[in-house]
C-alpha cells in the first residue's frame, strides 16, 4: 500500500537569514573616483605624478607663456596671471618653513606694469631667489629673469630686448609718447640696477637695427646675455639647485652670527 504525498516545497530560509551565507567582501574603491582625480591632475598639472615637495625649503613658481596683466586673455593664450603669483611670493616671504625662492621663466613678455609688479616683488624678497631662463625670457620677462639674487640662462634659451609697444587705441598726442618714454625709463632703471649690464649698452640692444625683421631690437642667445652682463651665468636646474643652497647656507650663516 503506497502513501499519496503531495509535491514537496522547498524550505523557505526563516526571517533574519540570507539564503546563501557568505563571507563578507572588503569593499572596492569607486573606480570613478580614481579616473576622475586622475583626469583632473592631467587638466590642472599635464601630468599624472607630482612629486612630492611638502618637506621642501625651496618654493618653485613658473613664469610661462603670457604675462597677463589688466585685461584677460583669449582663453586659448598660455598665460601667467600676475595676481596669481604676487599671493604665492607674500606666501614664501612670510612661510619660516621656505628658505629660498626658484623662479623659471620660459615667457614672451606681456603686460609692462603686471611684469615689473612682479620684478619689484621678487627683488624685494628677504630670503634668497635664483632665476632660471628656460626657451625664452624675452620683453618684461627681462627684468623679471635679473631681479633675483642670482640668475641662469640655458645654452639655447633667448631674450628678446626691445622698445615698449602699445596695442589697442592709441592717441596721438605728445603726452602719450612721454608717457611711453618714462615708461621705458623705468624698465630701463630696473634691468641696469639689478644685472651687470651697462645702461648705454642695454639700450644699445633695445633700439638696435637689423636684427629682428623689419624692427628694432635684439635677440641675445645664452652665453651672450651672460656676455653682456644681463644674466649671470649659463646653466640649467642642477647649477641653480646647488646656487640656491649655497646662498639659503650663507643666510643661515649670517643670522647665526647676528644672534651671537
Amino acid at each position: 500500500m503506497s502513501d499519496n504525498q503531495g509535491p514537496s516545497t522547498p524550505q523557505q530560509p526563516s526571517p533574519g537569514t540570507s539564503p546563501n551565507p557568505s563571507p563578507q567582501q572588503p569593499q572596492q574603491p569607486n573606480k570613478d573616483d580614481k579616473s576622475s582625480s586622475l583626469v583632473n591632475k592631467i587638466q590642472e598639472l599635464g601630468q599624472t605624478n607630482v612629486a612630492q615637495m611638502e618637506n621642501s625649503n625651496i618654493h618653485c613658481i613658473t613664469v610661462v607663456g603670457q604675462i597677463e596683466g589688466h585685461m584677460q586673455l583669449p582663453p586659448q593664450n598660455k598665460t601667467t596671471k600676475y595676481e596669481h603669483i604676487i599671493p604665492q611670493l607674500v606666501a614664501a616671504e612670510q612661510n619660516p618653513k621656505i628658505e629660498g625662492l626658484l623662479l623659471i621663466l620660459n615667457t614672451v613678455g606681456g603686460d609692462v606694469e603686471a611684469g615689473l609688479a612682479m620684478s619689484e616683488m621678487v627683488a624685494s624678497m628677504s630670503k634668497p631667489t635664483i632665476t632660471i631662463v628656460l626657451g625664452g625670457g624675452h620683453s618684461i620677462g627681462v627684468p623679471i629673469a635679473v631681479a633675483a639674487d642670482y640668475s641662469y640662462i640655458a645654452e639655447t634659451a633667448t631674450m628678446t630686448i626691445h622698445p615698449i609697444r602699445l596695442t589697442g587705441l592709441v592717441i596721438g598726442v605728445p603726452q602719450t609718447f612721454e608717457y611711453l618714454d618714462k615708461m621705458q625709463d623705468r624698465v630701463i632703471s630696473f634691468v641696469t640696477r639689478h644685472s651687470n649690464i651697462e645702461e648705454e649698452t642695454f639700450k644699445e640692444l633695445m633700439f638696435a637695427k637689423g636684427n629682428l625683421t623689419r624692427d628694432i631690437g635684439t635677440n641675445v642667445i645664452g652665453a651672450d646675455a651672460v656676455k653682456y652682463g644681463l644674466i649671470d651665468e649659463v646653466g640649467g636646474i642642477g647649477l641653480a639647485l646647488k646656487k640656491l643652497n649655497q646662498l639659503i647656507d650663507e643666510e643661515k650663516q649670517k643670522n647665526g652670527d647676528m644672534l651671537q
